[in-house]
Parts: C-alpha cells; structure tokens; sequence
C-alpha cells in the first residue's frame, strides 16, 4: 500500500515511515492546494492530511471512486475533514487524540498569564528600548490566583487547563459543556454561556471545531463578560466570532485575549495586531517536538493497523 505523508515530520517520525512503509513525503509547509488533494485521494491507499487540508464534500464528488481508503490526521481537530463525506465513498479517518492534551494545556497557561499579566506588551516595550525603569503603578494586570476560571467545552484539554488552574493558582473552576462530568477536582457546571461569561475572570476556550461550534462565541457573549475579564482561545479560530471580538476588545467590554488560533489562519487582522492587550502566538499548541513526534507515530500506528486490517486504534 502506498503512503503519502503530506508535510514534512520530526526525523524519528520518517525514519520509522520510510522503514515500515512504501511512502512518500511531501516537502512543502504549505495546505495541500485543490489539485493535491484530488491527486491523493486517486493515487495513493493512506493519505496523512493535517490542518488546512480541506477535504470537503466537493473533493470526494470529484473522485466518487477513490483509491485511498485511510485518511490518518495528522492532529486532534479534523475539522478540516468532510467525515461523512468520507464515510460515503468507503474512506475511513483516524486522529491522535491524547497525544496533544497536555502541550495543548501548556499553551492555554501560557497564553492566560501572558495576557493577565501584559507579558507581551511589556517584553515589546523592553526590546523598543522604552522602558524607563520600575515604579508602583506601572503596567498592572490581572493576579490569576485566586480568580474564578470559566472553561468552555470541558473535554480532554479543557480538563488539563482547569487542573493546572486549580491545583497550580487555586481558581474556582466553572464550565459548560454538553453534559456533567465527572472531575478529580471541584467544578462547577454553568447553565449556559451568558452565566459563564458573567461570572469569570479568566475563560478559556477549549471545544472541537466544526459546524456546530462555528461562531459559538459572539457579541453576545462578550457583551456578557465582565470588564476585567481575560479570554483565551486554544481550539479552533472560527469558534470566536473575530469581529465581534475586535468590536468588543475596542468597546473594553473585556480587559484582553490571548490568541493561538484565527478564523482565518494564517491571517490575522490587522485590529488584533495594532492591540496592546492582544496576545498574539502563531498556533504553537502543540509545538514541542517530543509531542509532534508522538503524534507522527500515532498516525502510523493508526496506518499499521490499517494495512494489517486490525481495528483502527483511532476512529473518528
């Protein structure tokens, strides 16, 4: 069976690939461009599509009898993958879920106390040789400990992030979510979105993409937000209405936002750039190469699987 691993993965990752496999290894960084995706779905058994790989309803009608029969993702999120779409022409879709959870986490505390605290608009002013030396009042942000977290979609990441916040700076943890679940620290199910945004310091953003979740969070919600209040957002871009965010940063109906991902991605209006209280990190959520190796061999444990016709370790 013929592999194609659609963007260049840790060495360790393409050792075991070219050892176990016939494979080839795209080079390019960039989305796979409408042509290469038709052209995998023909030419190869097992195709490794990622983020911005949009295989959608169009791609499969185009190629209504493919030759690949394994989408292995290369992530956690698949939303960039029409699943049903797949199901139809006999295309079955794996992810890596687990593999990213805690790096994921990682970033979301990176992005709260960078915003909380105004790192990144201090660091600027530091390297534009601005700084004019300490005194009592200047650049206060907010002091996370203590503060009342607002998670939501409380699955595997959003766990992770309101463990580190609980047991690492005692927050009060709130959520919602789809249903109660059963946690091994305090929590709080909110009734809904408008209670969450109202009564947080810090909400952070942790749902899967996808039709159901687009534009989850609007003016509406950020209208609800309190003043002070900081929102993070570490799943999928378009879950945040980014105007309306920009709108409501302008009208200082919440205090900042820290960014990994964009509706647009990788574009990144210029409003949220010009932003002082804007953290802004090019979607480095699972940027580690220990993590990014882990999930390259869960793509090819989910591709070994396939090719000895054992069960799917990740079906989606």
């Amino acid at each position: 069976m013929k592999l194609w691993l659609t963007r260049p993965l840790p060495p360790a990752v393409e050792a075991r690939a070219r050892a176990e496999f016939d494979v080839d290894i795209r080079t390019s960084t960039a989305p796979l461009s409408p042509e290469e995706l038709r052209r995998g779905l023909r030419s190869y058994d097992i195709v490794m599509p990622t983020l911005g790989d949009r295989f959608q309803a169009d791609v499969f009608a185009d190629v209504p009898e493919p030759r690949c029969r394994l989408l292995a993702n290369f992530g956690v999120g698949y939303n960039h993958i029409d699943v049903a779409a797949a199901r139809a022409a006999g295309v079955a879709v794996t992810n890596t879920p687990g593999a990213v959870t805690d790096a994921t986490a990682d970033i979301a505390m990176t992005l709260i106390l960078m915003t909380a605290r105004r790192a990144g608009e201090g660091e600027r002013l530091v390297r534009a040789g601005l700084w004019e030396g300490w005194h009592p009042t200047q650049m206060l942000g907010l002091h996370v400990t203590g503060r009342r977290l607002g998670i939501v979609g409380m699955g595997r990441i959003g766990q992770a992030i309101a463990r580190r916040c609980h047991f690492g700076f005692g927050m009060d943890v709130r959520y919602v979510s789809r249903s109660d679940k059963a946690l091994d620290f305090p929590a709080t199910r909110c009734a809904d979105l408008a209670a969450l945004a109202g009564s947080c310091d810090v909400i952070a953003v942790a749902v899967p993409g996808g039709a159901q979740t687009h534009h989850l969070l609007g003016a509406e919600f950020f209208a609800a937000m309190q003043p002070h209040a900081i929102l993070v957002n570490i799943s999928r871009g378009d879950v945040i209405d980014e105007a309306a965010l920009i709108d409501a940063l302008g009208r200082g109906q919440l205090a900042g936002a820290g960014l990994d991902v964009y509706e647009f991605e990788p574009s990144v209006p210029q409003a949220l750039k010009d932003m002082e209280n804007v953290t802004l990190l090019p979607h480095l959520g699972t940027a580690a190469l220990n993590v990014r190796t882990d999930m390259g061999m869960m793509v090819l444990d989910n591709v070994a699987a396939f090719v000895a016709g054992r069960d799917l370790p990740n079906p989606v």
